[in-house]
C-alpha cells in the first residue's frame, strides 16, 4: 500500500493507519529528514528479521538504529550519560544525526544479539516521529538505497513503492526524500567521534 502523508501537518487517521500496520508486525518504508528508511516495531523479532532479510543483513551483525520520539524516550535503551552530552543532544535533535551510545541491557534482548552499542535517531520529520509517539515505543530503522557501487539513496516514493511493494506492508509517500544520509556520531567514550559525515554538522551544536 502507498499512503500519502504530509510532513507539515500529518493526518492523524493516516498516522493511526501506519501505527496499526507496525503494531501487527508490519514492515514500513517512511520518510525522515535525510533518506527514506525501512523499519518495524523494535519489540517484534519476526519483523526485525524481515527488515534484515530485505536489506540483506544478518540480525546479529546488523547495525540497526532506533528511531525515538524525543530525548526522554532514549534513556530506556542507553546507559546513563553526562549533562554536557545531554546539552548537545538537546540542541542537535530532532535532526539529521545518528548517535551511537553504550546500550542498556534492553537492547541485546530486543535484537537477539550481543550488541553493546545502539544507534539512536530522532529525525526532524513529523511523520515518523508521530508514528513512534502513537506506537508507544521506537521503531528499528535502516536506510534504503539502490544496489550499485555508488550508494544512491532512493528519493522518489512512487519508485520506492514500485520496487518494494511486494516485500513491505506500507510505503509512506512523504514527498521526495534526500540522498545524503545522517551524520553518525559515536559518543560511547564520552567524546564526539564522527564515524560518517552526512547531512548534519555537529560543529553547529558543540
Amino acid at each position: 500500500m502507498l499512503l500519502k502523508i504530509y510532513d507539515d501537518n500529518p493526518n492523524p487517521k493516516h498516522i493511526q493507519q501506519a501505527v496499526e500496520i507496525v503494531r501487527k508486525g508490519g514492515v514500513i518504508i517512511y520518510p525522515t529528514d535525510t533518506v527514506y528508511g525501512i523499519g518495524c516495531d523494535i519489540t517484534n523479532h519476526k519483523a526485525i528479521e524481515r527488515v534484515c532479510q530485505i536489506r540483506g543483513l544478518k540480525v546479529e551483525k546488523s547495525n540497526l538504529s532506533f528511531i525515538c520520539y524525543d530525548l526522554t524516550s532514549i534513556s530506556n535503551y542507553t546507559k546513563p550519560f553526562d549533562t554536557a552530552l545531554f546539552r548537545v543532544l538537546k540542541k542537535a535533535l530532532p535532526g539529521p544525526f545518528t548517535f551511537i551510545f553504550n546500550a542498556s541491557g534492553q537492547v541485546p534482548k530486543l535484537l537477539s544479539s550481543k550488541k553493546k552499542t545502539v544507534g539512536i535517531r530522532i529525525p526532524d520529520n513529523n511523520i515518523v516521529r508521530e508514528i513512534v509517539k502513537e506506537l508507544g515505543n521506537p521503531i528499528v530503522t535502516s536506510s534504503i538505497h539502490d544496489e550499485d557501487d555508488i550508494i544512491e539513496y532512493s528519493t522518489d516514493p512512487e519508485l520506492i513503492y514500485e520496487k518494494y511493494r511486494d516485500v513491505v506492508d506500507l510505503v509512506i509517500d512523504g514527498g521526495y526524500g534526500g540522498n545524503i544520509p545522517s551524520t553518525i556520531v559515536d559518543v560511547t567514550s564520552g567524546e564526539f567521534e564522527i564515524v560518517r559525515e552526512g547531512k548534519g554538522d555537529l560543529n553547529d551544536y558543540i
